[in-house]
């Protein structure tokens, strides 16, 4: 964290073929080694797949599964008197669409199958219709939460 100023977020531009922000940040986030072709080619791979799977928009199937992935609460660890406690918070906006996409990527990286584009389109495809690993993942993390909901009180 800087001590002059403020930082000043310069935004992201919408993706060129969707005109969307979300499938902007999708793409950074899914990049690697600054290979943003890459990145990119993959996205509208899977979205082509999505959009012959389903017979809605690409789009708007591709916000719905992200918006399935998204978790509403996380535990943190607090130390209190010697003792470490879970405790449940909840999570802020900008957070939990980072989270979802991250468990969308990794859950797509992890599947087996031919190319990027099938397995992420097979991914999206799962949290729309709210099954598959990211999903999974959201549901063990909201499970946690509520299994520790009696230690809320030391949230600070």
């Amino acid at each position: 964290m800087g001590r002059k100023k403020k930082t000043v977020d310069r935004g992201i531009l919408p993706d060129p073929k969707y005109n969307s922000v979300v499938v902007s940040k999708f793409v950074n986030r899914m990049m690697w080694e600054g290979k943003r072709s890459v990145s990119l080619r993959i996205v509208h791979e899977a979205m082509g797949i999505l959009q012959s799977k389903v017979e809605k928009e690409p789009l708007e199937v591709f916000l719905k599964a992200i918006d399935n992935v998204k978790p509403m609460v996380e535990v943190k660890s607090r130390r209190v008197g010697g003792a470490t406690y879970q405790v449940p918070v909840e999570i802020r906006e900008i957070r939990r669409e980072a989270l979802g996409m991250r468990w969308i990527i990794n859950a797509a990286r992890s599947r087996t199958g031919r190319g990027m584009g099938d397995r992420l389109a097979a991914e999206l495809l799962d949290a729309y219709n709210s099954t598959g690993t990211a999903f999974k993942k959201r549901e063990d993390t909201h499970k946690m939460a509520e299994a520790n909901k009696a230690f809320a009180h030391y949230r600070w």
